[in-house]
């Protein structure tokens, strides 16, 4: 006789799986948010799919129409043009973190911010690959001059010639800066058969077969292509100048700068290009950069004259997979300091986080206290005070500077009782911005 088939089993996990609280913010009936500049639809659709409020622009704002703007929202998001200077924060009240759809955060005030209890972030790894992918990309342009032979063909010149044309294979690539893009630049470069050698101001282990340099002045001068790839801090600015580029720099070697307008001092660039020394450059950023597209390029007239230069409107980043993931990227950090405070991977406030507060956990609330870094604040007089008549399931604090960041939960607490805790902890002496989610 025949067996009826077994029943498949039902697997059950050995841990029940239990569903995290959706948090709310006490005293905020709907969260704004304001995207400049274009950002990307993967961020919208993170920020509608929360219930957040979401106003969008395709360009950056300035002057009264950013302040106009800005007074009400919870969250903006911006790239590098929109400026938000200590006058443009101290306008938004309401506000309480910044989103830089980008690498770079030198267009924010990251003090004026964290004093203000705005938390800010950015996206350090998601266009890694698009601006080490154009690099090697300007290399080998670089090397034929097909920048210069391409503008010939639209004018209707033929100019077919081999001289001072070069294959990249067995040529020394120099990286300044040896991070998410200038290490993965390394192994792009490696894999076409150049030697890399890097300059960094930390002791980093290589990948594959790159070795680091102890000097900049040493990097420099052994390699046929520098690339910069480093932040703008007072020690990167006009960190490459006419004694780098004349001095140390190889006669028929290439630059390329695709980290920060101001690393490159653009005089020292022009002579470098005129006289020869240099065979060609690559540049996609400026000190002075236009606020918008068209025709406004016109701060550096000099460097129109020189040949075999690539010249690009700041695109490093600019790929259709780069703004998506760093729309995912940016928006995920938002949302999570948004409803859960967590403040990791924030470049000016102090990184905390707390494990998540589950449904089962109806009673319990999150405070967000973000407070001056002076002694005394969690003594018995002040917060300690404050949480002594409840249970305080579990609690982190830690500090940055003069900013400090301190996150509780606390159970079995009435909805009287969290408009208590929200008053008195906003009206402690070191308090700057205090949040109670529940």
């Amino acid at each position: 006789m025949d067996q009826a088939p077994e029943e498949p089993r039902q697997r059950s996990g050995s841990v029940s799986q239990q569903k995290p609280k959706v948090l709310r913010p006490f005293n905020t009936s709907e969260v704004k948010i304001l995207l400049l500049e274009n950002i990307n639809q993967t961020a919208v659709d993170a920020f509608k799919k929360q219930g957040y409020q979401v106003e969008t622009f395709t360009k950056a704002l300035a002057g009264d129409e950013l302040l106009e703007k800005i007074k009400d929202v919870h969250v903006i998001g911006i790239r590098s043009k929109t400026k938000l200077t200590k006058q443009v924060l101290e306008a938004a009240k309401e506000l309480i973190a910044i989103g830089c759809f980008c690498i770079g955060t030198n267009q924010v005030d990251l003090d004026a911010a964290a004093k203000q209890g705005v938390c800010v972030f950015n996206s350090p790894f998601s266009n890694s690959r698009s601006v080490a992918e154009l690099v090697i990309g300007e290399i080998i342009v670089l090397a034929r001059q097909l920048g210069d032979r391409s503008n010939e063909m639209h004018q209707k010149i033929w100019n077919k010639v081999s001289a001072n044309c070069f294959e990249i294979r067995g040529k020394v690539l120099g990286i300044v800066g040896y991070g998410h893009i200038g290490s993965q630049l390394s192994v792009l470069a490696e894999s076409m058969g150049m030697t890399v050698y890097f300059y960094d101001v930390l002791q980093i282990m290589p990948l594959g077969t790159a070795k680091q340099k102890e000097t900049l002045e040493e990097l420099l001068s052994v390699s046929d292509f520098v690339t910069l790839h480093v932040p703008e801090l007072e020690e990167t600015k006009n960190m490459i100048g006419e004694r780098e580029i004349m001095g140390y720099m190889k006669k028929g070697a290439y630059l390329l700068n695709n980290a920060r307008g101001t690393v490159v001092q653009i005089p020292a660039l022009v002579k470098g290009l005129k006289s020869g020394h240099l065979s060609g450059a690559a540049i996609d950023v400026y000190p002075k950069e236009p606020a918008s597209n068209g025709p406004h390029f016109t701060e550096y007239n000099d460097l129109l004259e020189c040949k075999n230069l690539i010249m690009t409107p700041h695109i490093g980043g600019s790929t259709e997979e780069a703004q998506s993931m760093i729309g995912v990227e940016v928006s995920t950090a938002l949302t999570k300091f948004i409803n859960q405070g967590t403040s990791i991977n924030a470049v000016n406030f102090p990184e905390i986080d707390l494990r998540v507060i589950n449904e089962e956990e109806s009673n319990t609330v999150r405070v967000l206290y973000i407070h001056q870094n002076i002694p005394g604040v969690l003594k018995a007089s002040e917060i300690n005070e404050i949480f002594a008549d409840h249970n305080v399931d579990k609690q982190y604090s830690d500090s940055k500077g003069a900013i400090a960041y301190l996150m509780a939960d606390i159970t079995q607490v009435t909805e009287e009782q969290i408009e208590i805790i929200n008053h008195r902890i906003s009206n402690t002496r070191a308090n700057i911005k205090t949040r109670v989610l529940y």
